[in-house]
């Protein structure tokens, strides 16, 4: 990666954008679910861009990214519940479902390029 320290990595600018939006859904959850299951995505959400943030500054980044998208899964698993339940319109759900697999498209390649670099 030659992104200079003070650069923000695309991963994180676009996983923060997801943020902003996922809040702003997950506060007009029902107040039945606000506090347990919004809070639940939010806070994994959370977990999610401070790994990221790991990620960047620390050597051994696999295990991390490994984390990052498992909590990725369990957002995306929450969100289907969410459509499911009918706690979260179909939109709502399609557009946060497509952000986070882009998201999980630009971890699997910076998985990947921290492979290839541990083979070196």
């Amino acid at each position: 990666m030659s992104l200079k320290k003070n650069e923000e990595l695309p991963v994180i600018v676009k996983w923060i954008e997801f943020m902003k939006w996922l809040f702003q859904i997950t506060e007009k959850f029902p107040k039945r679910t606000r506090f347990t299951f919004a809070n639940r995505i939010d806070n994994l959400a959370l977990d999610t861009v401070e790994d990221l943030i790991d990620a960047r500054y620390n050597r051994n980044r696999i295990e991390i990214l490994k984390r990052v998208n498992l909590r990725l899964e369990k957002i995306r698993i929450l969100l289907r519940i969410s459509k499911e339940t009918k706690i979260l319109p179909y939109k709502s759900y399609e557009s946060g479902v497509k952000s986070i697999n882009d998201v999980g498209n630009m971890l699997g390649g910076w998985i990947k390029h921290e492979e290839n670099i541990s083979r070196r």
